[in-house]
């Protein structure tokens, strides 16, 4: 059975939102890409105050300029797609009020007939965090345990009641309901984390960065649910954040993912041994507009069926 493969939405600021998003969502579909994915940045600080995922001296992408919403975003595909899924990647849940985090992904899946994937984490810019004045930086872990408990009673039977630190909710109808189970994936990286995953949530959501890093990550998430008594299966999804050149990458010390198309197959013909469901790719802000993201995206994904994947 070959490897599910996704592609992320154009959500930057080469792109005309409105008019790109529903037309390359539908040219992925038609490729067949299974899924399609978007991801959170709320704002860009300048100057800034952090550096990129908290580490001193590192710039943040201009990409980041300018990202649009990623619910939004997802709105925008639904009715440009039929089957494809259509997923977070990663959605920084404690931005987001919990209640309506809640309604909003409910009312995505209804309206999709059942295909929205919420990848939830925690985030890292003090500045976002700051800026939506929901719940501070330093409980972030209790607000997203909160934002998972919310989506399970709010997704759940009516009445609805629940009572958190940031909602309360008295018994209430909440609808539209989501048309199905509405799957949770989170990245969880740390010890904590990936207890809070393997208890709580139904897949995992890594970057794939080497192929023996994730093996390794796969192998301690998997054995921990085996001491936990875990008996469901964990979905797993990875996101591949290529940087595609036309000519060959020819450095000593290659990343992952970057180069060529035929350097990136290889790449994701080893990483896919590590026997992950599904694997998806995130151009970046590589591709000059639409035309070029969807041309881009048929060939590499020719190419990856064409080795097998």
């Amino acid at each position: 059975m070959a490897t599910k493969l996704g592609l992320t939405l154009p959500q930057t600021r080469q792109y005309d939102i409105g008019k790109d998003v529903p037309d390359v969502a539908r040219a992925a579909e038609e490729i067949g890409y299974e899924s399609l994915w978007v991801f959170e940045r709320a704002l860009f600080p300048e100057p800034a105050t952090q550096g990129l995922y908290g580490m001193e001296g590192v710039p943040w992408p201009d990409e980041y300029r300018s990202v649009a919403e990623p619910l939004v975003t997802l709105a925008l595909a639904v009715s440009a797609t039929r089957r494809a899924r259509l997923g977070t990647s990663v959605l920084v849940a404690p931005l987001h009020g919990p209640f309506q985090l809640a309604r909003t992904l409910g009312t995505l899946d209804a309206a999709s007939g059942g295909r929205v994937v919420a990848g939830l984490g925690t985030g890292w810019s003090l500045d976002e965090y700051a800026a939506a004045g929901i719940a501070p930086f330093e409980d972030r872990g209790k607000s997203l345990d909160e934002v998972l408990a919310v989506c399970r009673a709010v997704w759940g039977p009516d009445p609805v009641v629940y009572e958190g630190g940031l909602s309360t909710v008295n018994s209430s109808v909440v609808g539209p309901k989501p048309a199905r189970p509405i799957p949770v994936l989170l990245p969880a990286m740390s010890k904590k984390a990936r207890t809070r995953l393997v208890d709580h949530a139904d897949g995992w959501q890594p970057v794939a960065m080497g192929v023996e890093q994730l093996a390794a990550e796969w192998r301690a998430l998997r054995e921990l649910a085996a001491e936990r008594g875990r008996t469901e299966p964990i979905q797993s999804v990875a996101r591949i954040n290529l940087r595609y050149t036309p000519k060959a990458y020819e450095g000593a010390e290659r990343p992952p993912f970057h180069g060529n198309f035929d350097q990136i197959v290889t790449d994701l013909v080893a990483h896919v041994e590590v026997g992950l469901d599904e694997y998806f790719f995130e151009f970046g802000g590589g591709p000059r507009d639409a035309e070029e993201l969807k041309d881009l995206a048929a060939e590499l994904y020719t190419a990856a069926r064409a080795a097998g994947v």
